[in-house]
């Protein structure tokens, strides 16, 4: 039987199917699941562009990032129709998204006010530091107790504030109430429902929970945050909960994509909620670690938000329908994983691609003593350290760049580790096992080294889409779609691979001791946005003990010249 009619015969008993966006940081995702088997059959990824405009700033450009769902649908839809797969199949759409990047546009021209500010960026430094100066006892943690987060560059709302006090197009929309405000999810589900004519704006519980305008408490923005921050709320997007349908999709029917038009939006989470309930973390205790750009581990907390006491963030995991109750995770958030791929391949040169990596790291097996702390958008989880920038310690003569390649691989690794631990404390009950997904979970070698270092197995998914698979779930749950069953008894089982630790702990301990003490050589590089020569780049004289030292040597070089002439 040829493929044609395999896929003819295979059609008949597919039964409905759900598609799912996943727009991170890095790339664009459209990707369809059958809603019985959760079997992924098709897909297309686009990549996205960042662009650095200044050391520490990182941009995406929100047109590109609708462009790139736009041609995703097309592509996939391309796809499913070689496939003989009836697209009229799909029967709900879910959106999952890299959270906290923030975005403005014009509600009348449809038009953005500015780059995207991706949640990495570090501008908001100065903003932040002028925010903790003016709370009591200069304490960082003086809104969690209704944000369940730190004042940090992390988060939406310093991003938002800085756009409104820098750039005079948001603040004259603002104004003139022409501005809204989004992370990506309300910016796609704004545009894909119709956009300038009658587009849904809203964003779900989990989104919200990460831009520091939001009470976790009482699921809704909260005006003391928002008179806090200076942000006018109706410039927010309506919160609703992670599984309804917030609109349908409005596309050009010239195109294949155009058959999604009418399709419900019915599903939407933040990546990293995404990646938990994909994994099926329903219960209270169960852990997922993604590795993406940066890297995100949660654990389920049940029906009420636990305080962290060691650096972890209280976020929303997820609310799975109106009328269901939220559930609630702590996080640990490391913000350079994968980025250190893309930092060795892009700005080092040091390796060709991340296949490249782990051949380099894999022919030595050791980084011989060579540490990488990769702060390159300062400490995240536990720390909280804007202050702290990337440092490599530990080189000798014999070090080369595949020791360099392990110790990048292993950084990823001690950075989990850190937050694990923290995790640990917090709940009071080790984790006996890490279930993990996301791009890097591809390397074989990093899964074996983070199982020898965190002395737990790791498990490892055999469909490695979590994320994805984690909207279309919602989405096809949803009250008015019904055709994804989340009941336990109807869930697929999941395959997975299983790395044991293979290492003494002794050998894995000491390790971590020597990681510990790079990166407490790695804090207070930077404490306040350094004084620029008005072309973005900081002068030498900013440093005052090096004016001072370059002054004096050249007095000094002055004063022996003039001695000598009259000698």
């Amino acid at each position: 039987m040829n493929s044609t009619m395999a896929a003819s015969s295979h059609r008949v008993t597919m039964g409905p199917l759900v598609a799912a966006i996943d727009q991170g940081t890095s790339s664009t995702r459209f990707l369809v699941f059958n809603a019985k088997t959760a079997e992924l059959l098709s897909h297309h990824q686009v990549e996205i562009k960042q662009s650095f405009p200044k050391e520490g700033w990182v941009e995406e450009d929100p047109k590109e990032i609708l462009q790139s769902v736009y041609e995703c649908m097309e592509r996939t839809c391309e796809k499913l129709t070689q496939l003989n797969i009836d697209i009229s199949n799909i029967k709900a759409i879910g959106v999952t998204n890299q959270r906290e990047t923030t975005l403005v546009w014009d509600k009348e021209t449809g038009e953005p006010l500015y780059n995207a500010i991706v949640w990495l960026d570090l501008r908001t430094q100065s903003t932040v530091e002028r925010l903790i100066n003016k709370t009591p006892g200069r304490n960082k943690n003086h809104l969690k107790h209704k944000t369940g987060l730190p004042i940090s560059t992390y988060f939406s709302a310093v991003k938002l504030r800085w756009l409104m006090d820098n750039v005079d197009e948001v603040h004259d929309a603002v104004v003139s109430h022409r501005a809204m405000f989004g992370t990506v999810d309300s910016w796609l589900i704004w545009c894909l429902t119709g956009g300038k004519s009658g587009g849904v704006h809203c964003t779900d519980v989990t989104n919200a929970s990460r831009t520091m305008l939001f009470n976790i408490h009482t699921l809704d923005w909260d005006p003391e945050l928002c008179t806090y921050f200076g942000i006018p709320m109706e410039i927010l997007p309506k919160v609703r909960s992670s599984s309804e349908i917030y609109g349908l999709m409005k596309l050009c029917s010239s195109r294949k994509s155009g058959a999604l038009s009418g399709i419900p939006i019915s599903g939407c989470l933040g990546d990293q909620s995404a990646a938990l309930v994909g994994q099926m973390c329903f219960q209270d205790g169960q852990a997922k670690n993604t590795y993406g750009t940066g890297c995100f581990l949660l654990r389920n907390t049940g029906a009420k938000p636990v305080m962290s006491e060691h650096g972890l963030l209280t976020t929303v995991a997820y609310k799975l329908g109106r009328d269901q109750p939220a559930c609630y995770a702590l996080e640990g958030s490391v913000a350079i994983a994968g980025a250190v791929v893309r930092w060795l391949q892009d700005n080092l040169g040091i390796i060709k691609s991340s296949e490249e990596l782990e051949q380099f790291a894999a022919s030595v097996g050791t980084s011989y003593g060579c540490y990488f702390v990769p702060a390159f958008s300062g400490l995240y989880a536990p720390y909280w350290e804007p202050s702290a920038r990337g440092i490599i310690c530990g080189l000798t003569q014999f070090t080369n760049k595949y020791h360099v390649a392990f110790a990048a691989l292993e950084a990823v690794c001690f950075q989990t580790r850190e937050i694990l631990d923290a995790m640990n404390q917090d709940s009071g009950i080790p984790l006996t096992q890490l279930q993990v997904d996301g791009g890097m979970t591809s390397n074989k070698l990093l899964m074996q080294l983070q199982a020898d270092i965190l002395c737990i197995p790791v498990v490892k998914p055999s469909m490695p889409e979590t994320t994805a698979l984690g909207a279309a779930m919602a989405a096809g749950s949803a009250e008015g779609v019904s055709v994804w069953s989340l009941k336990p008894e109807d869930l697929s089982e999941v395959t997975s691979e299983k790395f044991e630790p293979q290492i003494n702990p002794e050998e894995s301990e000491f390790r971590y001791a020597r990681w510990k003490m790079a990166v407490q050589k790695s804090m207070n590089w930077e404490t306040t946005e350094p004084v620029g020569n008005g072309n973005g780049e900081t002068g030498i004289f900013s440093s005052v003990p090096l004016g001072f030292y370059i002054i004096g040597s050249i007095l000094m070089l002055v004063g022996a010249k003039y001695l000598a002439g009259n000698n």
